[in-house]
């Protein structure tokens, strides 16, 4: 299951946001969105978790959490339509 976390300290590293979602499971894949052209976090980000029942704890437990100084907001990532944003 890939999961969105929004609302992510600036400072909050791909190491940070994988320690946090390994409590609950194996994660696949992780990634903080960055600015292409500051280099800045834009302050969220994607984990790939795939055993599905892990995932599911994982956002039940972090949602509205306080990770770094800030309260994230974790859900299910929806599947972006075919050809991408438009």
């Amino acid at each position: 299951m890939k999961i969105f976390i929004a609302k992510l300290s600036p400072k909050t590293t791909v190491d940070d946001v994988k320690r946090l979602f390994e409590r609950f499971g194996t994660v696949s894949s992780c990634k903080v969105i960055m600015d292409h052209d500051t280099k800045r976090s834009k302050c969220y980000g994607f984990v790939e978790m795939p055993v599905d029942s892990e995932a599911y704890v994982a956002v039940v437990e972090t949602n509205e959490m306080e990770f770094m100084g800030n309260i994230i907001n974790v859900k299910k990532s929806k599947p972006q339509p075919a050809g991408g944003k438009k």
